[in-house]
């Protein structure tokens, strides 16, 4: 099991009450909810292993030099010599130090990679898995990576994660017309604003999946552009025509990295901590009460 971590934490950080807080009155609502999230999840589904991914930059460079505009929107302060700052609540960001220390404290994986967001980190766990993977996460991007001959589900988190969609070939058929490996080509060709992706204009989602089923993949779609008797309109034609500096770049940007270089670390769940003591004071110092006591229970079964 693959966590999107920042999905998952922002979650459960507009869906449990500021109310919570720890003994000095700061708000813990995004750990104690994504520790309620990751016990449910284990109970539900008892993943063998289990990953918590990381954004160790959440906007690589090497995505904006390619497209400028991704993610854009969302920077609340640039850093040329590193990630840039995301905007985030003011309420939230102290919080993710704390998950990070209990996570680890807890012995249960969790790994970033430097230039990489958590995403890549969720695509190269995936393709090195011998067996099937469940990708836990809120951002559709990842169903690119469904794959029912391997295994590989997305399970969407609806409401809390005690409600999830799980995302299969025949989910993303019946709702999008692709399968796992076309959803890439389907989310650049209609582009996505909260990632500050333009897409094709004049492509929408519908237009974008009828080309994929007529022409198989963006490749298929540059080459009936270039071919007279393919059949598309004019207007589609020009459109893809004008897009095509895009088209060149986009599929670098949208598709997950899969050779991300991942460090060694075990995996499995643990069933004790990993540092009782640490876990102990962070407990303490952050009032975690029951929603880590129910994960320490969970995990020891």
């Amino acid at each position: 099991m693959l966590l999107d971590t920042a999905s998952l934490y922002f979650r459960a950080y507009f869906g449990v009450p500021e109310s919570v807080k720890a003994p000095d009155g700061t708000p813990v609502n995004a750990v104690r909810g994504l520790l309620d999230f990751i016990d449910r999840l284990i109970k539900d589904h008892r993943p063998d292993r289990l990953v918590a991914c990381m954004d160790a930059d959440w906007r690589p460079r090497w995505r904006v030099e390619l497209i400028p505009s991704y993610k854009a929107h969302r920077v609340a302060e640039e850093h040329p010599g590193g990630p840039d700052e995301e905007q985030v609540p003011d309420t939230l960001s102290p919080q993710v130090p704390v998950i990070e220390a209990v996570l680890d404290a807890i012995g249960i994986a969790r790994v970033g990679v430097a230039e990489y967001e958590a995403d890549d980190v969720i695509g190269t766990y995936t393709a090195r898995a011998a067996g099937p993977v469940d990708i836990v996460t809120g951002d559709r991007d990842l169903y690119q990576l469904v794959d029912d001959a391997r295994g590989v589900r997305v399970l969407y988190p609806l409401k809390g994660v005690g409600t999830l969609q799980t995302t299969d070939e025949a989910l993303l058929r019946a709702k999008y017309g692709v399968d796992g490996s076309g959803y890439a080509d389907l989310a650049l060709l209609r582009g996505d604003p909260s990632d500050g992706l333009p897409g094709v204009p004049g492509i929408g989602e519908k237009t974008a999946a009828r080309l994929l089923d007529r022409f198989g993949d963006l490749a298929g779609i540059l080459a009936a552009v270039d071919d007279p008797g393919s059949g598309l309109t004019p207007s589609q034609r020009k459109r893809l025509d004008e897009a095509r500096p895009y088209l060149a770049v986009a599929p670098k940007v949208v598709r997950v990295a899969t050779d991300v270089p991942l460090p060694e670390v075990d995996t499995a769940l643990p069933r004790t901590p990993r540092d009782a003591v640490a876990l102990d004071t962070l407990a303490s110092r952050w009032g975690l009460g029951g929603s880590l006591q129910r994960l320490l229970a969970t995990l020891a079964e």
